[in-house]
Formats: C-alpha cells, structure tokens, sequence
C-alpha cells in the first residue's frame, strides 16, 4: 500500500432502489450513526436531478466534517472527490481526490499508476446487490490484491463480522451499501467493528 487512505475507514456508497426512506434521509440517519463518508451512486438519474441531490447530501455531511464522493466521470469536473468505475477515463483534470474500483490484478496496476487515492476491492463475498457478480474473492482473494495497491477498500457482502479478515487482509477499510441502504443503524456496527479489530 501507498500509505494511509485520505477517507474515513467506513464508506457508505447510496442506491436509492434499496433504501427503506428518501436518500436524504437514509444517509441522515446514516451520519447520525457515525458516518463520515457518502459515495453517492444512483448514476441512472439525470445529471441535474443527480447534482442537486448531491448538494443535499453534502449539506447533511457539512456541519460533521464528512465527505461527499461523487461516483462515475460523467458529472465530476469540479467535483473535489470522484471515485470512478473500472472502465471510466481518468479525469482530464484530477480531482483532488479520487479512487477507482478494481476487481483484479491488472486494474489494480493501472489505479496505481494513474496515482488513484484509494481502491475499492470487490466483490470480497457474494453480495444481494450485484448478483451473479463475482466470484467472490474472499479474504484470501483480497489479500492477493493488496501488494502494490493504493489504500485498499473492502466491497461487496461485507458485514461486521468480516470487518477483522478484511483488516487482516491488508484493506484500510470497509465500504457497504445494501444493508445499511435498508437500515441506516447499522453504521454503529461496523464502526464499533473497525474499531475493535486491530490495525
């Protein structure tokens, strides 16, 4: 790894198709219960519908010092923090922040290469979001990835009992989205696992 992530340990990523409340709400509760980091998703809006929903969840992270990451290249210039899909271009103007999603070796090579901040690393296990996505790598699998990597995010499955093999695995943290989409609380258990597990 490059050194330490430039985002809190836990990252909420949205998908308002699996939210039990408007988004705004959800990731109220959300920061409520700790978090400190929203990826906002939901690219199938359009652009302005998705811009203003950004303002509002920016202004719900604000008064906690949180962050919002605006997720894709379509939409992010002037954004401060991107984090981009696999098959998007690199920004022709970097973001001060940005991060890329990898699923093996050889996009792994190229996040670092283009200097990305961060990683996220998926699917770790088979998760209800992404069906049929995978195969699942496992902490084994994760832990094949991280040598060389920009700090590693776990993705895809992850509960809190799995906070700890991820750790061990090399990752720098956690991001979830499903679960905590359908109940914001349980932010509080992934947090209070991060901070058990050691590193």
């Amino acid at each position: 790894m490059t050194g330490p992530a430039p985002l809190p340990r836990l990252l909420v990523l949205t998908d308002r198709t699996q939210a039990g409340a408007p988004l705004p709400e959800v990731v109220a509760a959300a920061v409520a219960a700790g978090a400190r980091a929203v990826v906002l998703r939901d690219k199938d809006l359009p652009l302005p519908e998705r811009a203003a929903l950004a303002e509002e969840l920016a202004a719900i992270l604000d008064p906690v010092g949180g962050l919002l990451v605006w997720a894709g290249l379509a939409g992010s210039a002037g954004r401060g923090a991107v984090h981009l899909s696999a098959a998007d271009a690199f920004p022709a103007v970097r973001p001060a922040l940005v991060g890329r999603s990898c699923h093996d070796a050889s996009e792994i090579a190229r996040a670092a290469a283009e200097g990305c901040d961060w990683v996220f690393v998926s699917p770790v296990n088979a998760t209800a979001s992404k069906p049929g996505h995978g195969p699942a790598l496992g902490a084994p699998g994760l832990a094949r990835l991280v040598p060389g990597a920009p700090p590693v995010y776990a993705l895809g499955g992850i509960t809190p009992a799995d906070t700890a093999g991820c750790l061990r695995a090399g990752a720098v943290g956690i991001a979830v989205m499903g679960p905590v989409m359908r109940d914001p609380a349980l932010v509080a258990e992934h947090l209070a696992a991060l901070s058990a597990a050691p590193g």
